[in-house]
Protein backbone atom coordinates (compact mmCIF):
# COMPACT_ATOMS: atom_id res chain seq x y z
CA UNK A 1 0.00 0.00 0.00
CA UNK A 2 1.11 3.70 -1.28
CA UNK A 3 2.06 5.89 1.87
CA UNK A 4 1.35 9.55 1.17
CA UNK A 5 2.81 12.67 2.91
CA UNK A 6 0.54 15.72 3.92
CA UNK A 7 1.74 18.70 2.48
CA UNK A 8 1.84 21.17 5.01
CA UNK A 9 1.29 24.42 2.91
CA UNK A 10 -1.53 22.68 0.70
CA UNK A 11 -3.54 21.14 3.83
CA UNK A 12 -5.42 23.22 6.26
CA UNK A 13 -8.17 22.08 9.45
CA UNK A 14 -10.82 24.88 9.41
CA UNK A 15 -13.59 24.73 11.98
CA UNK A 16 -16.95 26.62 12.61
CA UNK A 17 -18.87 27.19 15.55
CA UNK A 18 -22.12 29.40 16.44
CA UNK A 19 -21.76 32.79 18.21
CA UNK A 20 -23.31 35.03 19.58
CA UNK A 21 -26.56 33.07 18.75
CA UNK A 22 -26.46 34.97 15.06
CA UNK A 23 -23.58 33.77 13.24
CA UNK A 24 -20.78 31.29 12.27
CA UNK A 25 -17.53 32.27 13.86
CA UNK A 26 -14.98 30.44 11.39
CA UNK A 27 -10.97 29.75 12.46
CA UNK A 28 -8.24 27.67 10.36
CA UNK A 29 -5.58 25.46 11.08
CA UNK A 30 -2.45 25.72 8.38
CA UNK A 31 0.13 23.68 9.84
CA UNK A 32 -1.14 19.98 9.10
CA UNK A 33 0.94 17.44 9.20
CA UNK A 34 0.19 13.69 8.63
CA UNK A 35 0.29 10.71 6.19
CA UNK A 36 -2.05 8.02 4.30
CA UNK A 37 -2.27 4.35 3.41
CA UNK A 38 -3.93 4.59 0.34
CA UNK A 39 -4.26 3.14 -2.94
CA UNK A 40 -5.58 5.37 -5.42
CA UNK A 41 -6.12 2.11 -8.18
CA UNK A 42 -7.91 0.03 -5.54
CA UNK A 43 -9.10 3.37 -3.05
CA UNK A 44 -11.61 0.60 -1.38
CA UNK A 45 -8.66 -0.47 0.55
CA UNK A 46 -8.19 2.33 2.00
CA UNK A 47 -5.70 1.58 5.14
CA UNK A 48 -5.10 4.10 7.57
CA UNK A 49 -5.00 7.97 8.25
CA UNK A 50 -3.09 10.16 11.04
CA UNK A 51 -3.24 13.85 11.31
CA UNK A 52 -1.60 16.10 13.75
CA UNK A 53 -1.71 20.32 13.38
CA UNK A 54 -0.37 22.63 16.10
CA UNK A 55 -2.75 24.30 18.26
CA UNK A 56 -1.18 27.57 18.89
CA UNK A 57 -1.18 27.99 14.84
CA UNK A 58 -5.09 29.07 15.52
CA UNK A 59 -5.94 32.00 13.26
CA UNK A 60 -9.47 33.33 13.08
CA UNK A 61 -8.82 36.96 12.07
CA UNK A 62 -8.98 38.84 15.18
CA UNK A 63 -5.41 38.81 17.27
CA UNK A 64 -7.07 39.25 20.64
CA UNK A 65 -9.62 36.61 19.87
CA UNK A 66 -6.82 34.18 18.84
CA UNK A 67 -5.01 34.70 22.27
CA UNK A 68 -7.91 33.93 23.85
CA UNK A 69 -8.52 30.41 22.09
CA UNK A 70 -5.47 29.61 22.74
CA UNK A 71 -5.40 29.66 26.59
CA UNK A 72 -6.38 27.84 29.22
CA UNK A 73 -10.56 28.88 28.71
CA UNK A 74 -10.28 26.48 25.08
CA UNK A 75 -7.07 25.25 23.58
CA UNK A 76 -4.85 25.76 26.46
CA UNK A 77 -1.89 24.98 23.98
CA UNK A 78 1.11 25.51 26.56
CA UNK A 79 -0.68 22.30 27.86
CA UNK A 80 -1.57 20.51 24.74
CA UNK A 81 0.12 22.00 22.02
CA UNK A 82 -0.95 19.40 19.24
CA UNK A 83 -4.74 18.39 18.10
CA UNK A 84 -4.29 14.78 16.51
CA UNK A 85 -6.39 12.08 15.02
CA UNK A 86 -5.71 8.85 14.16
CA UNK A 87 -8.07 6.12 12.70
CA UNK A 88 -9.06 2.89 13.64
CA UNK A 89 -11.37 1.86 10.43
CA UNK A 90 -11.91 3.04 7.10
CA UNK A 91 -14.67 1.80 5.16
CA UNK A 92 -15.63 2.57 2.12
CA UNK A 93 -18.94 3.99 1.44
CA UNK A 94 -19.07 4.65 -2.35
CA UNK A 95 -16.98 5.41 -5.19
CA UNK A 96 -15.04 7.94 -4.08
CA UNK A 97 -16.51 8.40 -0.18
CA UNK A 98 -15.17 7.15 3.23
CA UNK A 99 -16.16 6.60 6.32
CA UNK A 100 -12.71 7.18 8.39
CA UNK A 101 -13.32 6.10 12.13
CA UNK A 102 -10.72 7.15 14.43
CA UNK A 103 -9.29 8.74 17.56
CA UNK A 104 -9.59 12.65 18.36
CA UNK A 105 -7.43 14.20 20.47
CA UNK A 106 -7.97 17.38 21.86
CA UNK A 107 -6.73 19.07 24.96
CA UNK A 108 -5.71 15.53 26.30
CA UNK A 109 -9.14 14.05 25.99
CA UNK A 110 -9.49 11.20 22.74
CA UNK A 111 -12.64 10.32 21.77
CA UNK A 112 -14.02 8.68 18.90
CA UNK A 113 -15.02 11.31 15.70
CA UNK A 114 -16.13 9.77 12.13
CA UNK A 115 -14.71 11.70 9.17
CA UNK A 116 -17.08 11.64 6.05
CA UNK A 117 -14.09 11.64 3.63
CA UNK A 118 -14.24 12.15 -0.41
CA UNK A 119 -11.54 11.29 -2.29
CA UNK A 120 -10.99 14.09 -4.65
CA UNK A 121 -8.29 12.26 -7.51
CA UNK A 122 -4.66 11.66 -8.20
CA UNK A 123 -2.64 14.46 -10.64
CA UNK A 124 1.21 14.66 -11.78
CA UNK A 125 2.50 17.63 -10.92
CA UNK A 126 5.16 19.83 -10.80
CA UNK A 127 7.39 20.80 -7.06
CA UNK A 128 8.40 24.03 -7.09
CA UNK A 129 10.94 24.86 -4.24
CA UNK A 130 12.96 28.12 -4.11
CA UNK A 131 12.16 28.92 -8.19
CA UNK A 132 13.27 25.43 -9.35
CA UNK A 133 11.13 22.47 -10.57
CA UNK A 134 12.46 19.90 -8.87
CA UNK A 135 10.71 16.72 -10.85
CA UNK A 136 7.13 15.53 -11.04
CA UNK A 137 5.17 14.64 -8.15
CA UNK A 138 2.41 12.26 -7.59
CA UNK A 139 -0.43 14.48 -5.74
CA UNK A 140 -4.45 13.12 -4.29
CA UNK A 141 -6.76 15.08 -2.65
CA UNK A 142 -9.12 14.42 0.33
CA UNK A 143 -11.90 16.46 2.21
CA UNK A 144 -13.28 15.10 5.16
CA UNK A 145 -16.12 16.65 7.72
CA UNK A 146 -17.13 16.50 10.87
CA UNK A 147 -19.39 17.70 14.15
CA UNK A 148 -18.18 17.11 17.32
CA UNK A 149 -19.34 18.72 21.54
CA UNK A 150 -16.64 20.60 22.13
CA UNK A 151 -17.75 19.92 25.85
CA UNK A 152 -16.98 16.24 25.50
CA UNK A 153 -12.85 17.35 25.27
CA UNK A 154 -13.09 19.64 27.60
CA UNK A 155 -13.45 23.03 25.53
CA UNK A 156 -16.25 24.38 27.81
CA UNK A 157 -16.03 28.12 28.19
CA UNK A 158 -19.25 30.32 27.44
CA UNK A 159 -21.22 33.21 29.14
CA UNK A 160 -24.18 34.06 28.61
CA UNK A 161 -26.08 36.97 26.47
CA UNK A 162 -27.97 39.42 28.35
CA UNK A 163 -31.46 38.14 26.79
CA UNK A 164 -31.11 34.32 26.63
CA UNK A 165 -28.78 32.35 24.89
CA UNK A 166 -24.57 32.17 25.02
CA UNK A 167 -21.78 33.15 23.23
CA UNK A 168 -20.28 30.44 21.83
CA UNK A 169 -22.31 27.14 20.44
CA UNK A 170 -21.48 23.89 21.56
CA UNK A 171 -21.41 21.58 18.12
CA UNK A 172 -17.90 22.57 16.01
CA UNK A 173 -18.09 21.77 12.62
CA UNK A 174 -14.83 20.76 11.59
CA UNK A 175 -13.71 20.87 7.87
CA UNK A 176 -10.21 19.10 7.06
CA UNK A 177 -8.47 19.77 3.48
CA UNK A 178 -5.39 17.68 2.64
CA UNK A 179 -3.08 17.26 -0.49
CA UNK A 180 -0.73 14.69 0.20
CA UNK A 181 2.26 13.62 -2.15
CA UNK A 182 3.23 10.17 -2.95
CA UNK A 183 6.29 8.88 -0.17
CA UNK A 184 9.12 7.87 -2.93
CA UNK A 185 8.53 11.37 -4.48
CA UNK A 186 9.03 13.28 -1.48
CA UNK A 187 11.98 11.02 -0.39
CA UNK A 188 13.36 11.70 -4.85
CA UNK A 189 12.74 15.19 -3.86
CA UNK A 190 14.96 15.10 -0.26
CA UNK A 191 17.57 13.35 -1.97
CA UNK A 192 17.71 16.35 -4.74
CA UNK A 193 17.72 18.72 -2.16
CA UNK A 194 20.92 17.68 -0.53
CA UNK A 195 22.67 16.99 -3.03
CA UNK A 196 22.27 21.14 -4.21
Amino acid sequence: MAKWIFEPGHSAAEFAVRHMMVSHMRGLFKKVHGNIDFDPDNPADAAAVEATFNAAGIWTGDDERDAHLRGADFLNVEKYPDIAFRSTEVRCVGGADFNVTGGLTLRGVTRPVVLATRYLGRWQCPYWEGGKDLGPTSRIGFVATATINRHHFGVSWNAPLDRGGMVVGDELAITLDVEAILESDMQRIAGVLRGQ
